[in-house]
């Protein structure tokens, strides 16, 4: 199942700073969304990190929690560049701390939603799983 609008546009699901009440929530998606309800992330797990925290992918992990936020379509092209410059997601880049990739969530009282989710990047994901502190009950609080 998917939730892409008639243009294609995919929700994305937060977990971090962007969740409503957080601080870049209020900077970068109040006003500019249609819809904001709680998931979860399967196959995944939460680390800390310095001021946020990083999913990364995990075969059988319980899930990370969060919420899927779908963008108010004239808003949509303009907020997730303005995301992926937040997550510092560049293509191709080997710097990048995230990827945005296509995962599915389950959202609370429903079933599975396609959506966009930024997960540490390869080299970060390896640095976390070595020596990160796992978040329990993949959610954060900071």
């Amino acid at each position: 199942m998917t939730a892409q609008d008639a243009a294609g546009r995919l929700p994305v699901f937060v977990y971090g700073t962007l969740r409503p009440g957080r601080c870049n929530h209020a900077l970068l998606l109040r006003g500019r969304t249609v819809a904001e309800v709680p998931a979860r992330l399967p196959g995944a797990v939460l680390y800390e990190g310095p001021g946020y925290p990083y999913a990364v992918a995990e075969e059988g992990a319980a899930g990370v929690r969060g919420e899927l936020i779908t963008l108010a379509p004239e808003a949509y092209a303009r907020v997730l560049a303005a995301l992926d410059a937040l997550e510092e997601y560049r293509p191709g880049d080997p710097q990048s701390l995230y990827v945005r990739v296509v995962r599915e969530v389950r959202v609370a009282g429903g079933g599975p939603v396609a959506c966009w989710v930024y997960l540490a990047a390869e080299p970060v994901a390896r640095r976390l799983r070595a020596s990160g502190r796992r978040l329990p009950g993949g959610e954060w609080t900071g």
